[in-house]
Formats: structure tokens, sequence, C-alpha cells
């Protein structure tokens, strides 16, 4: 006999209601696309969320009937024939709420004066921090969606470098990565993904551009691949060929290894995040490297390491580790960190180089 499995929303909702309990707020009106789906399952990109202590509806167009009624057996559907406005009396009224709260860092001032106008007879309260925190702690399911986007995005990459030859652009490097994680079951990319050649190796954030990558230059790779919602990111610093200034290249990534290294060792639940980066940072005290380090930014999400050193033209060659990137968690410096919801970064960034270990 086989036990059916319990759905993870209907867990997920009770935890929502206590909070809403303690609130004192009758309902929630939930706006916000990846807290809708992490309360649902929905996949589609339109829909509102309304949550009380008896009931839960789901509002949304013609587009999604069906889809609701197969992504969302916790909910009853609200067929939107024009918009949200004109189904708001008789859903707050089904629901019998007084005081209703509405997700104040999504909402814009324009929908909540419309909401204000459709519903009179009820308090519109604006919340902040209900949802985010049932999201820190991932549940077993949620962990299985992030080890896969992890486990995708290492073997897209790991497919992708022996292919990289001088005179490739950065923008055709990324394409056959993002191209790698598709084939192999990604639903999208988790952010734009950067392939960064040289001096643009030092920017934190370049976009990959028409530049030919060029023997013995540092480049790095920051890519992740979204799996059932969930996303991995992952960085690696490589190098094409031997590097040009080895000694330099070396030195530099050795010292962020060491720091990442440490941290991971270190960081504990009930540690801030503020306790968690004066690891890594400590480290760098005494390094020739301690002022390339950002004066008071806390240790961001995720893991794992890469450097290449292979035959000039021979493409790249290195080493690997990934570990996920479970959150971006809010709140590092004064929050303490719980178990389930800390992974780290350790980075350092020196004009015309990079190192990451991220």
């Amino acid at each position: 006999m086989t036990t059916a499995t319990a759905s993870p929303f209907v867990d997920r909702l009770a935890r929502l209601r206590e909070k809403l309990a303690q609130q004192q707020l009758d309902a929630l009106l939930v706006s916000q696309p990846e807290n809708r789906r992490y309360l649902s399952g929905f996949t589609g990109s339109a829909g509102w969320l309304l949550i009380s202590a008896e009931h839960a509806l789901f509002a949304t167009d013609f587009r999604y009937y069906e889809q609701v009624g197969l992504e969302c057996p916790d909910f009853e559907l609200v067929r939107l024939t024009t918009g949200l406005k004109d189904a708001l009396p008789d859903m707050i009224g089904r629901v019998a709420a007084r005081r209703v709260g509405f997700e104040a860092d999504h909402a814009t001032y324009a929908n909540v004066q419309e909401w204000h106008e459709a519903v009179t007879t009820c308090e519109w309260v604006p919340t902040r921090g209900l949802i985010a925190p049932l999201r820190a702690v991932k549940d077993a399911a949620e962990l299985a969606a992030v080890r896969a986007a992890v486990a995708l995005t290492d073997e897209a990459l790991a497919s992708v470098l022996p292919q990289i030859r001088p005179g490739m652009t950065e923008l055709d490097v990324a394409w056959r990565i993002e191209s790698a994680m598709r084939t192999h079951g990604a639903e999208g990319v988790a952010f734009e993904l950067i392939v960064a050649g040289g001096p643009n190796a030092a920017r934190p954030h370049a976009r990959a551009g028409q530049r030919p990558l060029q023997a013995g230059e540092p480049i790095v790779i920051d890519i992740g691949a979204r799996v059932g919602g969930y996303c991995a990111d992952l960085t690696r610093t490589v190098c094409l060929g031997r590097p040009t200034d080895e000694a330099r290249f070396w030195e530099v990534y050795n010292t962020v290894l060491a720091a990442q290294t440490a941290a991971e060792a270190a960081i504990r639940p009930g540690m801030t995040g503020k306790e968690g980066d004066a690891v890594a940072r400590d480290l760098h005290e005494d390094s020739v490297l301690r002022d390339a380090l950002p004066g008071a930014r806390p240790v961001e999400a995720a893991a794992g390491c890469a450097a290449g050193d292979g035959g000039e033209g021979e493409g790249v060659a290195g080493r690997s580790r990934l570990s996920e990137w479970l959150q971006d968690y809010r709140g590092l410096d004064a929050d303490s960190l719980q178990s389930g919801d800390v992974d780290h970064r350790a980075k350092l960034l020196e004009e015309g180089w990079r190192r990451s270990r991220d």
C-alpha cells in the first residue's frame, strides 16, 4: 500500500496562518511572484492569492484557469473576467476579513489606491517580512530542487570549459553554457550569465560582450541554472592557458581560497552575517591584498572554487567544487543565521584581476 506524500504547500500555508494570527490579520493578499509560487506551486506569470485562516483563494485570468487547477489543488480558483479590483469585494466578503494585509515591498502605490477604492469595508495593512522568514529555511523538496540546479550548473560548465579557445568572445562562451543548461533540464537561467575576460574580470557584475578572449588571461564565469523555481549560483575563475603573471594569479587566488575555507569551517547557526564575514576578512589583515576588500560588505551566499592551468591555446583545464546557493538572505548584519539558510562567498577584486571562489 502506497502512502501519499503530504503536499509541502499545506505546511507552508499553516505556518503563514500562524503569522497572520500573530499580526492580528484576517487575511493576506499575496502579489509577489516568488511568494505566490512558494505558497501555491503556481508557475505562471499572473495571479493573486488571498489567504485567511479558513480560505485560500487564487485569482487569475482565463489564461491560467486550467493551470491553477493542475498546480494548486490547495486553492480555490477565482475566475477574473476583468481586473482584480472588480473581484476584490466578493473575495474579501467570502473570507470575512476586516484587516487585510498586503505586501508593501511589492505592491505599488497605484495598486494600494485601487484596492482601497474597491473595498472600503476593511482596513488595508502594509506588511513586510511575513513570508521571507518562512522561505529562509528550506524544506526537503526545496533542497532537492537547489541541489538539482547546482548539479546541472556544474555539469554545464564542465562540458563547456574544454571548448573555450582564444578568439572566442565572452558572449560565445555564455551562450554555450546557457544552451547546455537548457538542453539538460533547466527551466531557465538564474540571472544573466557573466563571462568576463582580462580587465573585465575585475568588474563584479560585468556583462558578457563581444570582447575576444585571449591566451594567458584570467576569465571569471558567473553562472546559474534555475530548476523548479530554485537557482544555483556558481562562479569560477579560470585561465585560458598558463597565466601571464602566474605568481600573482596564484597569490590572489590562494588568499581568497583560504578565506572562504576558513569561513566555511567556522560559520554556525546563531552567528550573524557580520560575524561570518569577519572570519574571512581577518585572514586578509596581514595580506598585501587587504586594501582591495570592500569596507563593510557582509559575506554573501554561495560556494565553490576553480582555477585552470593548461597548455597555451589548449583550452581551459581546472579543478572545481560547488556548494549550493540556498538563499539571498537579507539583513545579514543583524539577523542570526539559521541551519538551512546559510552558505557563503568570499570575493576579492583587484584592478585588472579577479579571483573568486563562489
